[in-house]
């Protein structure tokens, strides 16, 4: 055929060579379902009582996942697993503040490429409705604001202050331009796009919504756009312009026809339909049980209604991301590190009863068998691993940035550090001299909780509800030391302008201002923690007692294939943990949460450098598990 003659060596290789090239592209495709690629004609429209796609009916199955939550190495996995539970559509936020950390700088590679996640969607075969903010909630810090924004004495967050709106638009300007390739008509798997999130339940501004609108029109968005609220949200929530959808948890009759009613001959969505619920440090773990869940998702498909699980898998509030809740309560109340929030795929994308029962829910609305269950993966519980050496936070402050000199306090997010954008999180350390004994008053004025010291000797705690210390008697002059943690900005709620940190007003000693504060910026940002673990001051513990507060190294040896695993600290207070540089967030006696997740693609074999920040006690050894210990349990109300 091509006029070549091939001996029997050369056809044995020729053979072998298209052998191997077959069993490459079947394992790279094999768990890569084949894109449909219809005719980009008519994309996602609501102009009756059923969504169409292409002019055909369509209904949104979907589940919110997002990708800032799990790590990259795991993104297919969690989508798998979504597409094989009949779900047809990923939904996820795009967090503002870790996008642009500082005011210009931005950051979409690695674990923040949004870009790499629309495209890996595409290729499993999901459609995605993108929800970009800027203001995003999702228990995430300041709703997923940057807090430069606070930086501004008169910051009017969500809201038309020419200050917000210049700072949306710079960041919109680096956004959009990265999602509009992705759109639905070019190609691309995102069908919607939401206008802000919830702007009913904060609605100070009536032209803040057709402002958000106009922002993604303009920059070229072209799907449908639709916005998101509870019953009462639905009222001041909407824009011209953009589908109405409701967020609940129990089905009430009345919200779904007064949704009916502002929005006759459309279709019925349910953006939010809360999976299960967030923890706060103090309380209890929620679990929303599966029996509760069920008959409420039939019934929203019977109504055929479209629905989003928020979440479908929640994963991990890694670092210092968590949020905080302040809606009917005296004072915030700090969410904990994990998100696991009782969801059908748990925080470390385990199959629950809810997904196996929500999968055949959901195989009643696919003409085609669903895809085969992804395997399971393995976790271990390494050996218990011992505290080898320590650092004082007194040594640790020469590894920071230069220490700051103030008159009076002054808020974590007005420090002149991270070129002028101020400290984003983490603590704040703020001393000066004292020359009396008597009554330390913070006026309510910590954000959100002290550590206080004289002359490096522990006094007490300052937080929302202990706002006295006594200051015991000494001679002299005297070094008073408040190390201030921001325990997670509230995401939720009218106070959001309200969400500075660290000392937001004057400290007194009897009755009077302390002044001439020198304030050191702890953000642990991995540049601090690495050269941390590079310097020689560390101190055996066998030669000298730790001093608190303190890091804490220890090594975990992996002597095979990494795992995912847990940390348990049973013998610890408070504090941080990092995994080879990595934040893996906060951990905290009180609970509920008792154990940290480790992802195995973030250790590797041989040693794996463990430190922690530890504010008051140690047992010096760290455990591992292979489960998760989220705490005493209660079913949400």
């Amino acid at each position: 055929m091509f006029g070549l003659r091939l001996s029997l060596k050369q056809r044995y290789c020729l053979l072998l060579c298209v052998a191997v090239g077959a069993i490459l592209a079947y394992r790279f495709t094999r768990n890569r379902p084949e894109v449909v690629r219809m005719k980009r004609a008519e994309g996602l429209r609501a102009n009756s009582s059923q969504f169409t796609l292409e002019g055909k009916p369509f209904h949104i199955l979907g589940g919110s996942i997002h990708y800032f939550r799990v790590p990259r190495a795991y993104w297919e996995d969690r989508l798998l697993k979504m597409k094989a539970c009949g779900l047809n559509t990923l939904t996820t936020y795009v967090p503002w503040n870790m996008h642009e950390p500082e005011r210009g700088v931005f950051n979409f590679e690695d674990q923040l490429d949004l870009e790499a996640y629309l495209r890996l969607a595409a290729s499993l075969g999901l459609w995605v409705i993108l929800r970009p903010g800027p203001y995003i909630c999702a228990e995430w810090d300041l709703g997923g604001l940057p807090s430069w924004l606070l930086r501004d004495k008169n910051m009017k967050l969500r809201t038309t202050y020419p200050g917000f709106t210049d700072a949306v638009n710079s960041f919109f300007n680096h956004l959009i331009e990265k999602v509009v390739p992705h759109q639905y008509s070019k190609g691309g798997p995102i069908i919607a796009v939401q206008v802000e999130n919830e702007y009913g339940s904060y609605a100070k501004d009536d032209k803040y919504m057709p402002f958000i609108k106009e922002s993604l029109l303009s920059r070229g968005i072209s799907e449908l756009l639709l916005t998101s609220d509870n019953k009462e949200g639905l009222k001041l929530g909407g824009v011209k312009g953009a589908l109405e959808t409701i967020n609940f948890q129990k089905l009430n009759p009345k919200d779904i026809k007064y949704l009916d009613e502002i929005q006759p001959h459309k279709p019925k969505m349910v953006m939010e339909y809360w999976s299960g619920w967030f923890d706060l440090w103090g309380d209890l773990h929620h679990v929303y049980p599966a029996e509760d869940m069920l008959p409420v998702v039939t019934e929203i498909l019977k109504l055929n209604m479209s629905i989003n699980l928020y979440m479908f898998h929640g994963g991990t509030n890694f670092g210092f991301m968590s949020g905080a809740f302040a809606v009917g309560m005296p004072a915030p109340k700090a969410m904990v590190t994990n998100y696991d929030y009782d969801a059908p795929l748990s925080e470390v994308g385990d199959y629950t009863t809810k997904y196996h029962l929500l999968r055949n829910v959901f195989s009643q609305y696919h003409a085609q068998p669903l895809t085969v269950l992804p395997p399971h993966q393995d976790r271990r519980a390494y050996q218990p691993v011992s505290i080898q050496q320590h650092l004082s936070l007194w040594v640790s402050l020469q590894f920071t940035d230069k220490a700051f000199k103030s008159e009076r306090p002054v808020s974590m997010e007005n420090l002149p550090v991270n070129n002028n954008n101020g400290q984003s999180y983490g603590y704040t350390l703020y001393e000066t001299t004292i020359s009396s004994e008597g009554t330390l008053n913070s006026k309510n004025n910590i954000r959100d909780r002290a550590l206080v010291y004289v002359d490096k000797h522990f006094v007490g705690v300052l937080d929302y509800k202990t706002q006295e210390l006594a200051v015991p008697y000494g001679k002299g002059k005297r070094t008073l030391s408040l190390l201030v943690e921001n325990c997670g900005r509230v995401n939720y709620g009218k106070t959001l302008d309200e969400q500075r940190k660290g000392l937001v007003g004057d400290i007194e000693l009897n009755k009077n201002p302390l002044r001439d504060f020198v304030i050191h910026s702890l953000d642990m940002k991995p540049g601090f923690v690495n050269r941390l673990e590079g310097t020689g001051h560390w101190i055996s513990l066998r030669q000298q007692r730790p001093s608190f507060p303190g890091f804490f190294q220890a090594k975990l040896y992996v002597n095979s294939s990494p795992k995912d695993t847990f940390i348990k600290l049973p013998g610890w207070g408070k504090g941080v943990v990092f995994i080879n540089g990595r934040n893996l967030g906060r951990y905290w006696s009180v609970g509920p949460q008792q154990t940290l997740y480790v992802p195995g693609p973030w250790l590797h074999r041989g040693n794996n450098q463990v430190t922690v920040f530890e504010e008051q006690e140690t047992d010096g050894r760290i455990q591992f598990s292979s489960s998760p210990d989220y705490g005493m349990s209660v079913d949400v109300q």
